[in-house]
């Protein structure tokens, strides 16, 4: 039976610590809100500060034929006859109230090009994310299994040689491959769930070499610590050492860099959906760089950001969940490195 004393005193040490997370989770969310704030704010200056006139992009070839006080009026429309400074801060109420501002060159609501982009380019990107997790996690663990055999040695290669491939000649490759010359898959534009099969592989490559990598290096270097070598004297097989003990206390590096990833994904998509003809927030950026609309590049500068600094979040919050050895010490919410 409990003792009443003990009982309280486990209590009251579960709110405390319960506390102290929502404490550190008020002050990572702070901390991300800053981040994105400051993304939003370099892009808007770094943006205003180039030598270009958003009307004279509206109005196209024509515009030097265009009366003066017309210019005028268009411009006081749309704010641009402010200086910088008030215009940043007249984006920034309207930030405040969802309004990502008006596209000139595209004819309509920044929001809405973005939310319609991100119905094809957030399941590539996810999709992405999958098949690089499951390949990097495929051949690492492979790698370990097959540890004295040639196998391992091709095995450690392919982290290095996928990140040496450029993303634009692998998707070209598969598509030669898996669409012209075996006819399984399509190879251009939006077509359903078979058409995200390659683009997806394409945006993996890199993320998949790059988890391999620091996944890999994590795991050997569990693999060669005392713990294992207890282990083994203790009678466990090396499929269960590799599974139950290396693999989770590896998984903290790469946890890292997962989250590191999803910016690098997003990124990505500029290039899979140009050669891969898709729509989507890659294909967005790369118009809205080449007619110079600024409210269309600010607005997936602050997306981009809210998602990067959401995938951070959730990856800080994780740590706790996958290593044991990260505790609350003095009233902070901190990573305690193990030996």
């Amino acid at each position: 039976m409990n003792h009443p004393s003990g009982l309280g005193i486990r209590i009251g040490l579960g709110i405390l610590l319960k506390g102290q997370m929502l404490e550190y989770i008020i002050k990572r969310l702070l901390q991300a809100v800053f981040v994105v704030f400051a993304a939003y704010t370099f892009a808007f200056f770094l943006l205003y500060a180039l030598p270009s006139d958003p009307i004279s992009l509206f109005l196209g070839p024509d515009s030097t034929d265009i009366d003066p006080a017309q210019r005028a009026a268009l411009a006081a429309k749309y704010g641009f006859d402010q200086p910088v400074i008030v215009q940043y801060f007249n984006h920034l109420s309207a930030l405040l109230h969802g309004d990502l501002g008006f596209s000139l060159q595209q004819s309509r609501s920044v929001g809405g090009l973005i939310t319609e982009a991100l119905w094809y380019t957030l399941p590539l990107a996810g999709l992405g994310f999958l098949v690089a997790a499951v390949f990097a996690t495929v051949v690492c663990e492979l790698s370990l299994v097959f540890s004295n055999s040639w196998l391992r040695h091709v095995l450690d290669s392919l982290p290095a040689l996928g990140n040496s491939i450029p993303g634009f000649w692998f998707g070209m490759l598969l598509i030669q491959f898996f669409s012209f010359k075996l006819r399984l898959l399509p190879a251009f534009g939006d077509n359903g769930p078979l058409g995200l099969i390659l683009p997806a592989l394409t945006i993996a490559l890199p993320s998949s070499a790059l988890m391999a990598q620091v996944f890999l290096k994590s795991m050997r270097e569990n693999d060669e610590k005392p713990f294992v070598s207890q282990l083994r004297a203790e009678g466990i097989g090396r499929l269960g050492i590799l599974f139950r003990h290396i693999t989770p206390n590896s998984l903290l590096a790469v946890l890292t860099v997962a989250g590191m990833t999803v910016g690098h994904l997003l990124g990505g998509t500029a290039v899979v959906e140009t050669v891969f003809s898709r729509p989507g927030l890659g294909r967005v950026v790369v118009t809205a760089v080449s007619s110079q609309d600024i409210p269309t590049v600010l607005g997936v500068v602050l997306v981009v950001a809210i998602i990067y600094s959401a995938a951070n979040l959730l990856v800080d919050l994780a740590y706790g969940w996958i290593d044991p050895r990260i505790r609350l010490a003095g009233g902070r919410f901190s990573r305690l490195n193990a030996a």
